[in-house]
């Protein structure tokens, strides 16, 4: 189904809700076929709060009651859907028609565009900012992400390390990866990116290092994602295209100017650190070297 046309207004307002109004506002953001097919006592059960609190947040949207917002939903339910790979994927052929190559590739490339841009926003400035400060006292730092979200961990990890970041790829073969999180202690802090949709593995990480009492950082698409309900810091990224896969350039943007934030802390040991790492490369003759004239 499409998204809710009151989405937007739940999340702009879930910062100040109380505890059982945002425990009612998650239900609806996650489960919005639920809230246009059952009955207002089964969603209440469902997201364990009462119908009374439901009928509160509906009056927190400016709404009469919670069958005005049901309403919503199941008008959205009736409309087409494109949500999943797939169905981008058909929409995006289907729309081959409406304009030629150069046309699609500069709307791509200006909704990237914008994507990029919202990493300068005030709110996301930062988080940013925050997240540079608890890297910088972290004792080490784990990064973890799955599926389109690996390659941002690796190289959030990587460029990291450069600098002197003492920090550790949570990867490895066998299914022994997680096992680079039983060392975490509050003392660390864990980098998880992970945008929709969310790798169930990289919550549960999340979760543990909370329980550790590590310092808990997400890069993720949507304040209120089930990744991002369990970081202390929150660096909200875009993640739209006219493509049927979402864009992943604005996260490793993120991840770009969070490590870039981190030498600017770090002082004079990060050239140091990064001395040392240009030297071994050049010890192991890594790199071809630079060709003169």
């Amino acid at each position: 189904m499409r998204t809710s046309p009151v989405t937007d207004l739940i999340r702009a307002r879930y910062d100040a809700l109380p505890p059982q109004l945002k425990a009612a506002a998650r239900f609806v953001l996650e489960n919005p076929r639920e809230v246009a097919l059952l009955s207002t006592r089964e969603q209440a059960a469902r997201a364990g709060v009462s119908p009374a609190a439901l009928t509160r947040l509906a009056q927190r949207l400016d709404l009469d009651g919670y069958d005005a917002l049901r309403r919503i939903h199941a008008e959205a339910l009736r409309e087409p859907t494109s949500d999943g790979f797939a169905g981008r994927a058909e929409a995006l052929v289907a729309d081959r028609e409406s304009a030629d190559d150069a046309r699609f590739v500069a709307g791509f490339v200006g909704a990237m565009g914008e994507d990029l841009a919202s990493l300068a926003e005030p709110g996301s400035a930062e988080a940013l900012a925050q997240a540079a400060d608890a890297i910088v006292r972290a004792r080490s730092l784990r990064c973890y992400g799955l599926r389109s979200s690996f390659a941002v961990a690796y190289a959030a990890s990587y460029v990291m390390g450069i600098v002197g970041v003492r920090t550790e790829l949570v990867d490895s073969p066998g299914g022994t990866g997680l096992d680079r999180l039983r060392d975490l202690s509050r003392e660390d802090a864990l980098l998880a990116v992970s945008v929709r949709p969310y790798a169930r593995p990289v919550r549960q990480a999340l979760a543990f290092a909370r329980e550790r009492g590590a310092t808990t950082i997400a890069v993720t698409d949507d304040p209120v994602s089930p990744v991002a309900r369990l970081a202390d810091i929150v660096v909200r990224v875009r993640i739209e295209t006219p493509s049927f896969f979402h864009a992943m350039t604005p996260a490793f943007s993120a991840v770009e100017c969070l490590a870039a934030l981190v030498a600017r802390r770090m002082g004079a040991a990060a050239p140091e650190a990064a001395g040392r790492a240009d030297a071994h490369l050049a010890a192991f003759g890594v790199y071809e070297p630079p060709e003169r004239g």
